[in-house]
Parts: structure tokens; C-alpha cells; sequence
């Protein structure tokens, strides 16, 4: 359960103000002793993440964050901290003494709703205190669901596991996968994996090893090999897999290998579907063909690896964009759950696959490119437009196809 990766998980955040008891909700929620319980206000200096199964939902995360009305030079940063844990939060628990409501509540209900993030308020303390009528009747009449506990006694803790099943979002019941509606049950699909220094020693990337599980839950199948053993593969084939999946550093050659009859995608551009907003992406990478010389692009990675000498961000794809774009480029590259709060300046923004974040968060990062009007894409897709096979890459996907093809006036792409 602990190995299910983070960006897989139902993140559920925490907050409310300084001592009203959110770590020792968590702590009942978890049946563990996640977080420090003190009576001292801003005992929680940092987000504290727990990991644990809730069933039905299955693998969840829950972020205890620091009170957001911390106060003084290191309260501050406690508070942005726990403001970048909205930009990830699938479901919101605030939690509020039950004799104590006021604009903080408010802002903060405001906040969160505003965000479209399912909340759930949670009157704490109950044994001393009871919320009013006519605030339990507001929350009631704006459909935000409510529970009463007492956390440190253990009351009302099932009740409030109960509601987070109730107000979950739908697709953690009934989630979609990475690519079994293109590989239906008995298909095959081939995954091309190149074995480089990226790679973790005696492991695959965590794209592709989730690649293998979703095949397998759909009782379908697949071939996993090498870039350069694809062509000899195929060949042994009695008939064509539905799909062939590659990363995207092998893309022109595997594109080469594959009869143009058989489907071609890769990793990142399926993730920035299961991620993110594919179409929204598709456009982002038409304006790859507008870029000049000297413009500024964001290379943004949700992991914190240690860049090697022929990294994909940091060295491959400025290489693609600067030859594409006919001179050099300004990058700016930033990682983890890093991003800037103003994009102003920039003419792209270009995004891993985002494997270890969930989908709110990348979500999020397209919407703030959106209203700031700078384009997003991610990896796989400003690959496959720098080497001129930007729709034989999205055949697989009708709708984003018909997308790119409008992004470029109805001319052909590639």
C-alpha cells in the first residue's frame, strides 16, 4: 500500500486555523500518532503526509498543514507552504472549533470552493461547544456537508469516514485508466523502453511500470522491449498490437520502425491525458511554431531528480526547441511542487509527464498557464512537434487530433 505512488492517491487536505485540533483529527482518521498533538498554537510547522487505504476509496493521502493564520517572519512561510497544498488537494477537510466561526472560516471556505474542491466542514471540539443553527442551515443551503467530533476522544471519527466516502470525486470510484480504451481485453499493446542513465538501476520509470498494470487490469497484454529490438519484434508479430507506446526520447526512431498502419503514441503524451487536459496540451504545443529566438520557456518537472549530462529538460528538449525555433532560447527550470506564481514573460510552458503529482495539481498549472495566457504542453507532445511527428502521435486520440489540426488553420502539421 505504502508503495502506491503519491500522484495515485486521493489527496485530502487539512486545514483550518492554528490549535483547533487538525492534527488530532488526523491522528483519530489514521488510528496512528501521524502528528505532534500539543496545546501550543503552531505546534505543525510543515505539511505532515500520511498515506494509508480507505476503502472504497482506496489508497489516500492525507496533508495535515500548518494553521494558515500563523503569524510573524517564519509563520509566514509556514502559511505559503500550506497554500501551494490547495493546488494539489482533491478533497478538503476544514476544520473549525464548533463555537467558532468568523470571516477566517469564510475565506477559507471561499477559497476552497472557489477551486471547485469538494469540502467537508468539520466542527471539532463538539463536546465543548456546538455549532449555530443558522450557520449549520447557511452550510446546508450551499450543499457543504458538515460532521461533529471530537477528535481527541475519538468521536465522530466514523461518521466523518463515512462523509469522505460520500463526497469523494467520482472518478476515485469509478477511475479511468491510462490506456485501456486503446488496447481492448486479449490486444497487445508493444511498450518501447530504452534503457539509459535516467532509468533507476534494475527498475523501469514509474510511467511505464504503470503502463503494465493498467494492460493487465484490463486483461490485455503486452511485449516490453528495447528501442533498438522494436523493428525484429514487430516482424515476429502474426498480426499488427493495438497500439505501440514509446518514451519520447526514442520517437523518431521508433516512429521509423513502426508500420504506419499500427497506432504510435508515447508515455508523456498518454500521462498528459490521464494528468492533465490533453487538447488544452495540443494547443500548447502548436505555439512551439511561433516561438523566436530569445523567447522565455518554463521547463517544469514534478519530480526532484539529479540531472544527468544528456537530461531530457534540461538538455534534449532546449536542443529540439532552439533548432526548431532557429536560435537560442531562454530556459528557466523548476522542480517538485515549485511553480511560478506569475508567468508573465513567458511564451511557453512546457511540463513533464507529471507522474509524481495527481491530476489537481497538473490541472491547476494548465489553468494558471490559461489565465495568464501563456500556452502549456508537455514533453511528449513538444518532442513529437520539434521532429515533425506531432499527428502520426495523436492518430490514437480523435479529439486532440481534430484539435491540432484547428490550432494550425486545417494545415498540415506534420
Amino acid at each position: 500500500m505504502k508503495n502506491t505512488p503519491k500522484g495515485c492517491r486521493l489527496q485530502i487536505g487539512i486545514f483550518g486555523r492554528r490549535n483547533v485540533g487538525k492534527s488530532s483529527l488526523l491522528n483519530a482518521i489514521t488510528r496512528q500518532p501521524v502528528s505532534l498533538v500539543s496545546e501550543v498554537a503552531g505546534t505543525t510547522t510543515d505539511p505532515v503526509e500520511k498515506p494509508m487505504e480507505l476503502l472504497p476509496l482506496g489508497p489516500v493521502l492525507f496533508i495535515d498543514t500548518a494553521g494558515v493564520d500563523d503569524r510573524g517572519g517564519l509563520g509566514a512561510l509556514r502559511v505559503e507552504r500550506t497554500r501551494t497544498i490547495f493546488d494539489r488537494t482533491d478533497l478538503a477537510l476544514l476544520v473549525a472549533e464548533s463555537g467558532r466561526w468568523g470571516r477566517f472560516e469564510e475565506a477559507l471556505l471561499d477559497e476552497l470552493t472557489g477551486r471547485e474542491i469538494p469540502t467537508i466542514v468539520v466542527f471539532n471540539k463538539s463536546d465543548l461547544a456546538r455549532p449555530g443553527p443558522e450557520l449549520t442551515a447557511r452550510l446546508e443551503n450551499r450543499r457543504i456537508p458538515f460532521v461533529l467530533t471530537a477528535a481527541a476522544a475519538g468521536e465522530g471519527v466514523l461518521e466523518l469516514r463515512e462523509c469522505l466516502i460520500r463526497t469523494a470525486p467520482a472518478e476515485y470510484l469509478d477511475s479511468h485508466g491510462i490506456l485501456r480504451d486503446l488496447v481492448p481485453p486479449g490486444e497487445l499493446a508493444v511498450l518501447v523502453v530504452p534503457i539509459d542513465l535516467e532509468a533507476p538501476k534494475g527498475r523501469l520509470i514509474l510511467p511505464q511500470v504503470q503502463a503494465i498494470r493498467d494492460i493487465l487490469d484490463n486483461d490485455s497484454f503486452c511485449l516490453v522491449v528495447k528501442d533498438r529490438e522494436l523493428k525484429a519484434a514487430l516482424d515476429r508479430l502474426r498480426r499488427p498490437p493495438a497500439l505501440v507506446v514509446t518514451d519520447s526520447q526514442a520517437f523518431l526512431k521508433v516512429a521509423q520502425d513502426t508500420p504506419a498502419h499500427v497506432p504510435l503514441t508515447s508515455f508523456s503524451i498518454l500521462f498528459a491525458r490521464f494528468k492533465g487536459d490533453l487538447d488544452e496540451m495540443v494547443r500548447g504545443a502548436c505555439a512551439i511554431g511561433d516561438l523566436r529566438p530569445g523567447d522565455r520557456v518554463l521547463i517544469a518537472e514534478s519530480c526532484t531528480h539529479h540531472p544527468i549530462g544528456d537530461d531530457i529538460g534540461r538538455v534534449k528538449i532546449p536542443a529540439w526547441l532552439n533548432s526548431f525555433a532557429g536560435g537560442e532560447l531562454e530556459f528557466t527550470v523548476v522542480q517538485g511542487h515549485d511553480f511560478p506564481a506569475d508567468l508573465a514573460g513567458y511564451s511557453l510552458v512546457v511540463h513533464c509527464g507529471a507522474c509524481m503529482f495527481n491530476r489537481r495539481e497538473l490541472l491547476t498549472r494548465i489553468l494558471r498557464c490559461r489565465a495568464g495566457g501563456v500556452p502549456v504542453t508537455n514533453y511528449g507532445l513538444a518532442i513529437a512537434y520539434s521532429l515533425g511527428i506531432f499527428e502520426r502521435a495523436l492518430e490514437p486520440f480523435p479529439a486532440a487530433l481534430e484539435v491540432c489540426r484547428e490550432a494550425a488553420g486545417s494545415s498540415v502539421v506534420a
